[in-house]
């Protein structure tokens, strides 16, 4: 059986943070960095874990990663802002979006939000619950400029990334900590950084999920990992597609940047466009409304009969809160296969491996 590292949040998170030191970053950068990807993991949602960094390590050797840059505003008309993220960090990129996203939202009621050229800005549920803790509804389309890995409904080879789409709705009022709305997947059947953990543990997908080199069914991770390569399918098929293109023109094209055309030459970099709109409902005069509609149609909706081997109807954002609560108690599992590649990026950012280990594992 594959081993599989157990590791706790904390001593982990300065182990992924010394990485990002080792690239040049300052402090809060690296703390942003770190402490976004540890929280995927906690999530549930390794894909956009620390399986990251050996990219992102990857991404700065190249060139294609700027350590302890900030967005730079383009287009600034009050409720209307376009940002560039210069090709940093996305966890910084994002973060820092969110926020001027927000102040605007609050002064004006809605602030729409057109960021382009940031690097993989990671799980997009952590800026919807960035907008969520200033009590702002956020609509989020995103973009992905790598290798292409997804196919359109009807294709046999990858024409667009995984085009993740999130939604993030507060509960009021907010100082009450009651449980939100966190809607978030990839308009892929799964994420890539999902075959990637499935590749690296040595487990097979799901029958429907991917197509290999020649278009053909396969449950072969592989190809989506390594040369020759295939493609994922799109989630509910011509709906799941047709929401990608959506997201590929918005958080491309509308944001004020590019949309994927199978540029081969980005190596290992990872660009997203995010095309956001936040909403204050406190301005919109709903805020009461919104909270109450929301209470009530929550017990509603989970109040439906649980399904044959279904313990309970979730709400979005739900599961996510159940895997930190887990994994914060038991610890983070990560694979050998991913384990050792991010011990290897220790290596190429000075930090060295064992110096990792004994950070991780404090």
């Amino acid at each position: 059986m594959a081993t599989t590292h157990i590791l706790k949040a904390e001593p982990l998170t300065r182990a992924i943070r010394a990485i990002v030191k080792g690239t040049g970053s300052t402090d809060r950068e690296a703390d942003l960095v770190s402490a976004n990807l540890v929280e995927a993991n906690l999530k549930g949602h390794d894909s956009h874990g620390i399986g990251m960094i050996p990219r992102y390590v990857d991404s700065w050797k190249e060139g294609g990663l700027t350590v302890n840059a900030h967005v730079s505003i383009t287009l600034d008309s009050n409720a209307l802002l376009k940002l560039d993220g210069n090709q940093g960090y996305g966890q910084v990129m994002g973060y820092e979006a969110m926020e001027l996203g927000a102040e605007r939202a609050k002064r004006h009621g809605v602030c729409v939000v057109g960021l382009t050229n940031a690097h993989h800005i990671g799980r997009i549920g952590a800026w919807a619950e960035q907008c969520i803790a200033h009590g702002l509804v956020s609509i989020h389309f995103v973009n992905v400029l790598s290798r292409p890995i997804v196919a359109p409904w009807g294709g046999r080879d990858p024409r667009h990334g995984t085009n993740p789409f999130c939604v993030g709705v507060p509960a009021f009022p907010i100082e009450a900590g009651k449980d939100p709305v966190v809607l978030d997947f990839a308009t892929s059947k799964i994420a890539q950084g999902k075959t990637r953990v499935a590749y690296n543990k040595g487990a097979s997908l799901e029958p429907g999920t991917i197509i290999d080199n020649k278009g053909d069914p396969t449950i072969d991770p592989r190809f989506t990992v390594v040369e020759p390569y295939g493609a994922i399918l799109p989630f509910g098929e011509h709906k799941g597609s047709g929401l990608a293109l959506i997201c590929e023109l918005l958080g491309g094209a509308l944001a004020g940047g590019k949309t994927e055309k199978g540029d081969a030459s980005r190596g290992r970099q990872v660009l997203n466009g995010m095309f956001s709109i936040i909403i204050d409902p406190k301005k919109l005069g709903t805020a009461e409304n919104l909270a109450q509609e929301l209470e009530a149609y929550v017990a509603w909706h989970t109040a439906s009969p649980p399904a044959a081997g279904v313990s309970h109807v979730k709400i979005a954002g739900e599961p996510e809160r159940e895997w930190k609560k887990q994994r914060l108690a038991e610890g983070i599992p990560v694979d050998e296969a991913t384990w050792n590649e991010i011990l290897a990026s220790a290596d190429k950012a000075g930090v060295g491996r064992d110096a990792m280990e004994n950070i991780a594992r404090a």
